[in-house]
């Protein structure tokens, strides 16, 4: 649990139930989640708040898709090395590179597996450290 503990993600997921499903998980597990649910409300975060340890991020939102938030996020002071995990049902080769190339460090299809998911949050909190 210590790994965990207090490590800070920004969950950026416009489909209410995925959110509740993925805070109650990550929260479990002791992190503390902070969520945006379209896009107008991730580059709010990116301009006030203090860079998460991690960022999970959908492609398809509302007002800025996932794609134009990881170059927003990448170009934002202090945020060019928080961890990016992609989380999006868009699972076609050109979208993945596409997110790979903007700066995303992972991606995941959904549907997802929970414990596939936790151990690729894992893997990137380890190389933060």
């Amino acid at each position: 649990m210590s790994e965990s503990a207090s490590k800070r993600i920004l969950m950026v997921e416009d489909e209410e139930d995925i959110a509740f499903l993925i805070r109650y998980m990550l929260e479990r597990h002791g992190f503390v989640v902070d969520h945006a649910a379209d896009g107008r409300q991730a580059l709010e975060y990116f301009a006030q708040g203090e860079p998460p340890d991690l960022t999970l991020m959908d492609i398809m939102l509302p007002y800025h898709d996932g794609l134009e938030l990881i170059e927003r996020l990448r170009a934002q002071p202090g945020w060019d090395s928080v961890p990016v995990l992609m989380l999006t049902a868009k699972a076609r080769e050109v979208d993945i590179v596409r997110a790979l190339e903007l700066g995303a460090d992972d991606y995941v299809t959904k549907p997802f597996q929970p414990e596939e998911l936790l151990a690729r949050i894992r893997r990137l909190l380890r190389g933060r450290r």
